[in-house]
């Protein structure tokens, strides 16, 4: 069988479609006989239910939707939550006004009404604020107007209509609630207010001087005394001080005219210098201006004087939270990568408190918790590696910033000037390593004073060095016409004269150090922010020259000694004499170990922190031990109790160099 249409052979015995053209084939029943080519007998076709194919097509569509709800009806089905803010008003200087740290958010329905928002928002400002008074409460917009019905409409309250006048998104939307009695007691306020004063005039019989006052004027346009030309030039008119007139010393026609002149402006002068009625203004008016410009002006910080660095660092310090800690994971032999993670850690805060906990070198979790010992070990460890990163160029006590482009994709700097002001707040040491130019940049002293030994790249070094050993101007422009792509870059290419060489390498040297390295020292700055006292605390990051001694040392160690007149209060005594020795001579170098090992040893710090060591440090004695013994969270070192000092300087020596962490056991 074959479509007459199209001439396609079919491959059923009685289809209703053609595959190939999708008419309806009609032909092939005529008078209820089927033409076939091999004149077998078919049975007759069915009629189709539908004329063509796209009506059934059509058809199953419609059915389709029926049951398919759609995007749209999909998001209305449910119905969604909105966050909206509901705070508290009080009465302040005889108005409704919001009370400050009483908002709060408040998750509804978009078409609830104002009674049951009412209730709602009442019941979380309970649940969340426990001194809020009991009482009837009314729900107020936020001009402190009554919510009933839409503004400017007649329609009753509801969410989703007020959201859609008012063009704000829900969480930008605010209601307040207020005490009934309060919002009664304003209106009554502001309906006395609102009356009609009563005004009273005065005639000018009946005006008493007594109610006058002497008047100066604040702003005068001209002084009492002035001169001024007429417009018809006949004469100058002289305005004198009261009672004094005016005399034509010419004795001319017009004499007259000047002295009628000057009497009149005399008399109104006179008048208006002298009276003016007193005004009498409302005091909360007065009041209520007042606070609101001292509210629109910028608070001031008094400015302390005579402000010590521990103080502020204190200050700063009273901020951190010691409930909540931030988490370290430290390895001593690579201490940087631990740092980085820690601080950039989602869960870390500069508020938090710091917990460091150090894994050995063969891998396993030191035992103890942290309770400043291993803190001040990092921040110690974490600052000396600070020094050599390779966002710090110059020598070791003047280290400057210098852009690099891998530390600038990581964010190096600002993470560098975070965990310096960490260690500067959290009792670590300070950094003592930066260039005393790069820090009066930072603060904002333009005072800049750096040399060639600043930098250290020896090509830009020996060509500055030529510049300053020039001797005659032809040598000095052949040194700068040689190197001119380096001068031109650095924007201070041009003729320089003997006497000017000093001054044009100081210009290179501010462009070398600070104008190219611009954009890593804003990173850095961000990252430090210390911009409170920063004059004080800028010594605090500069390099210090100061060297621990002795005294120092003995000074700050207490010891706890035994009563007096007992056996082992002679044995202390004797290890006292021997820890003093034992200190100078580290001073002076006789001993394996420095004073900056051995105050390592006993607190975690290399060097005496700008906050101050707390606790205090002590000192206890061993007779159980030959070898010193330091607990670094309290800042104890315990002396082994021996009978000579060449034993005691050895033992100390030998435990000293042999702790594991610096003593942090």
């Amino acid at each position: 069988m074959y479509c007459s249409s199209c001439g396609k052979e079919l491959v059923e015995l009685s289809p209703n479609f053609c595959s190939s053209c999708g008419k309806r084939i009609q032909e092939m029943c005529v008078g209820g006989t089927p033409q076939s080519s091999t004149q077998t007998a078919i049975p007759p076709c069915p009629t189709p239910a539908f004329s063509t194919f796209l009506e059934y097509r059509q058809k199953k569509k419609e059915e389709r939707q029926k049951y398919s709800l759609g995007r749209r009806d999909l998001k209305h089905k449910g119905k969604t939550k909105v966050k909206i803010n509901v705070g508290l008003m009080v009465i302040q200087k005889g108005d409704l006004r919001p009370q400050r740290g009483k908002t709060i958010s408040l998750t509804t329905d978009p078409d609830i009404s104002a009674t049951t928002l009412l209730s709602q928002a009442v019941k979380k400002m309970k649940d969340f604020n426990k001194d809020v008074k009991d009482g009837p409460f009314l729900l107020l917009y936020p001009d402190g107007t009554e919510v009933i019905n839409i503004p400017g409409t007649q329609r009753p309250f509801a969410l989703g209509a007020y959201k859609a006048e008012v063009g704000k998104p829900y969480q930008r939307i605010t209601f307040f609630i207020c005490l009934k009695r309060d919002f009664e007691e304003v209106g009554n306020l502001s309906d006395l207010s609102d009356s009609d004063p009563e005004i009273v005039i005065k005639k000018s019989s009946e005006f008493d001087l007594a109610d006058t006052l002497a008047w100066e004027p604040l702003d005068e346009s001209s002084p009492l005394q002035q001169v001024a030309e007429t417009e018809n030039g006949v004469g100058d008119l002289v305005l004198s001080n009261e009672g004094q007139q005016v005399k034509d010393l010419d004795n001319r026609n017009d004499s007259g005219i000047r002295e009628c002149l000057t009497v009149q402006s005399s008399c109104y002068r006179n008048y208006t210098n002298l009276f003016e009625p007193i005004v009498i203004d409302d005091e909360d008016d007065v009041e209520d201006l007042t606070c609101d410009k001292e509210k629109d002006l910028p608070t001031e910080e008094p400015v302390e004087t005579n402000v010590q660095a521990h103080e502020i660092i204190a200050h700063l310090a009273l901020a951190i939270d010691h409930k909540k800690v931030s988490r370290f994971n430290i390895c001593r032999s690579d201490v940087w990568d631990g740092a980085v993670r820690g601080f950039q850690r989602s869960t870390y805060s500069d508020n938090n408190d710091m917990f460091i906990k150090f894994n050995d070198d063969a891998g396993c979790l030191e035992e103890g918790l942290d309770t400043g010992g291993p803190r001040r070990e990092f921040l110690t460890l974490l600052m000396s590696h600070l020094r050599n990163r390779p966002i710090f160029d110059g020598p070791p006590e003047n280290r400057y910033l210098v852009c690099n482009s891998r530390a600038a994709r990581e964010d190096e700097y600002f993470l560098a000037g975070k965990m310096l002001a960490v260690s500067i707040v959290h009792g670590g040491p300070a950094p003592h390593f930066l260039s005393k130019n790069l820090v009066n940049h930072i603060i904002g002293n333009p005072s800049f004073s750096a040399t060639v030994e600043d930098v250290k790249d020896e090509e830009i070094g020996k060509v500055l060095q030529q510049i300053l050993e020039a001797e005659s101007e032809e040598s000095l422009q052949n040194v700068i016409l040689q190197n001119s792509t380096m001068f031109q870059t650095a924007g201070c290419l041009r003729g320089v004269k003997t006497c000017e060489k000093q001054a044009f390498v100081e210009e290179y040297l501010r462009w070398y150090i600070i104008d190219r390295n611009h954009s890593a020292i804003e990173r850095f700055k961000d990252g430090l922010a210390l911009q409170q006292h920063s004059s004080v605390l800028s010594p605090v990051l500069c390099f210090s020259a100061k060297a621990l001694t002795a005294s120092d040392l003995e000074t700050m160690f207490r010891p706890d000694l035994s009563p007096t007149g007992s056996n082992r209060r002679q044995k202390e005594g004797k290890t006292l004499g021997f820890w003093a020795d034992y200190l100078l001579d580290s001073e002076e170098k006789m001993t394996a170990v420095s004073l900056e090992d051995l105050l390592m040893f006993a607190t975690g710090l290399a060097a005496l922190p700008p906050a101050g060591i707390m606790p205090p440090p002590r000192l206890e004695f061993l007779s159980d031990s030959p070898f010193p013994v330091a607990n670094t969270c309290a800042n104890t070192l315990k002396l082994p109790l021996l009978e000579s000092y060449s034993v005691f300087k050895e033992n100390m020596d030998f435990g000293i160099q042999n702790a594991p962490g610096f003593g942090c056991y």
